[in-house]
């Protein structure tokens, strides 16, 4: 962000977006590249139940020097965005199971309308100021999930990881929740600008990720 000159409001709304755990999205990429996909939900499930305590953390370490970050008021939004839907949906299961299973073929579309509806909500409400700082934004956030994807990747492959797991890691660590972090901004931050970069990060880290399954299952493909 400080490389980029960004403007404060979104220096603090990247960190957030790198605080965020893994998003869903990475478990559809992990099937289109032929990864580990039940890693990748694993991954998936201990990242988030990690951000409840680790996101207010890491946002009020790393963007406390710019803005004030109540970090306590964060923790209780995060386990309400986080661990309610899960217990709702695990009472409902247990106790609903066919009219469970007849709304969870329509809830996945849901899910994603909602997603775009925030994103689109953030963005319309900041489209000068994001064109403005456009390409300085939009490095920052690109050189976020890349390097993400990256080092993913040869961190893995470097500890003993197979190719399959290296992928899976990659994934999980170059895609966040953006959807979480439009809400915390959005909560937490007295400057709208703030949820912006994650409603972009949404965009972003979706074109990468399904660039790179591509990729891998083009290079599979020639494998045989």
């Amino acid at each position: 962000s400080r490389a980029f000159a960004l403007p404060k409001a979104f220096a603090v709304g990247v960190v957030l977006v790198a605080c965020c755990p893994g998003g869903t999205a990475s478990n559809i990429v992990s099937y289109l590249a032929r990864a580990d996909v039940p890693l990748s939900v694993m991954m998936t499930t201990v990242s988030t139940a990690g951000a409840v305590l680790m996101t207010p953390l890491l946002t009020k370490v790393f963007a406390g020097t710019l803005v004030p970050v109540n970090a306590g008021a964060m923790l209780w939004s995060t386990a309400q965005i986080v661990l309610l839907p899960v217990l709702v949906g695990a009472f409902a299961n247990t106790t609903f199971p066919r009219t469970t299973a007849k709304i969870s073929k329509v809830t996945p579309v849901y899910a994603v309308l909602m997603v775009a509806v925030v994103c689109a909500s953030v963005v319309s409400r900041n489209v000068e100021t994001i064109v403005s700082a456009g390409a300085g934004l939009f490095a920052s956030l690109v050189g976020l999930h890349a390097g993400g994807f990256l080092l993913g990747y040869l961190i893995s492959r470097r500890t003993g990881g197979s190719e399959r797991v290296a992928r899976t890691t990659s994934i999980e660590v170059g895609m966040q929740n953006s959807a979480l972090g439009c809400v915390l901004a959005t909560l937490h931050f007295a400057d709208p600008m703030t949820a912006a970069p994650a409603a972009i990060s949404a965009c972003i880290h979706s074109v990468l990720g399904s660039t790179l399954a591509g990729l891998w299952r083009a290079t599979d493909a020639k494998k045989g």
